[in-house]
């Protein structure tokens, strides 16, 4: 981020992460994000009576056929930057341009990078976009989306401008043990102590961390998408707690589901 916020004359370099489906990568940009944005608070807190809260990360979801202006559209509704159908897409990049720089923002989260596809005409003309705003502001940009090493995003001219910029991350699904660290039962730690039911007792879902990985194959969306709807569940049924047969009862995203199920213990 150092290095991107004193660059000025090219476009800034920038990190892609990328992995299957449910492997964790929105949940990676979003912690990312929130890390961020809370370093910076701490470090520079809004003045007493300030009307307008500091912004130093922005989230951008790329649409489905997303074009140049469908997605600088995107941007500006993040900060809620008012975009008439008469606006053009410099009128709009302008916009979104002088707003982020002058709300600070320090970090541009991308996701579904994948559904950008520099061999069609729209495509590359929403990656000279995206390379038009890495050159006007002054943040990072990190990407997310799935295999894109396996998409047209690194093909041709645009993608090699892109491939030349960015470094890549992959993120696959976390094993239960790797070397002496033990991956799978720090996240399942985090996301236990985010819990806020009355009658849950830390610790129980760690006892289940070889259930759960089996369980979710080690892909943090499952992982977390199982862990909330569980928790859905234990607050509508008011016992306020998760247990092994509230995890057994949920049915899980079909990928997770395509793998065989613990044996559950009679």
């Amino acid at each position: 981020m150092i290095l991107g916020r004193h660059q000025q004359t090219t476009a800034r370099p920038s990190l892609i992460v990328t992995g299957p489906a449910a492997a964790g990568k929105t949940t990676a940009l979003l912690n990312v994000g929130r890390a961020c944005h809370l370093a910076h608070t701490r470090k520079n807190p809004a003045p007493p009576g300030s009307a307008h809260a500091a912004a130093p990360v922005a989230y951008v979801l790329v649409p489905p056929g997303a074009t140049a202006k469908t997605l600088i559209t995107e941007f500006a509704r993040y900060l809620g930057i008012p975009v008439t159908t008469r606006m053009t897409q410099t009128q709009i990049t302008d916009a979104v341009s002088h707003t982020y720089t002058t709300a600070g923002v320090q970090l541009v989260l991308i996701d579904e990078i994948h559904r950008l596809n520099p061999r069609t005409t729209t495509g590359a003309q929403t990656a000279d976009l995206i390379k038009d705003l890495t050159e006007r502001l002054p943040a990072t940009f990190v990407y997310a989306g799935i295999n894109v090493t396996d998409t047209p995003l690194f093909s041709g001219t645009r993608g090699a401008q892109l491939a030349g910029r960015a470094t890549l991350i992959t993120c696959g699904p976390l094993p239960a043990r790797h070397g002496t660290r033990q991956p799978f039962r720090d996240v399942i730690t985090d996301i236990e102590n985010a819990l806020d039911l009355h009658h849950h007792k830390p610790g129980t879902l760690l006892r289940h961390a070889p259930y759960l990985h089996q369980r979710t194959a080690g892909r943090i969306g499952s992982l977390t998408r199982l862990i909330r709807q569980a928790a859905i569940t234990a607050i509508c049924d008011g016992t306020e707690r998760i247990t092994k047969t509230t995890l057994d009862a949920l049915q899980l995203d079909h990928l997770a589901e395509q793998h065989n199920r613990p044996t559950r213990n009679r």
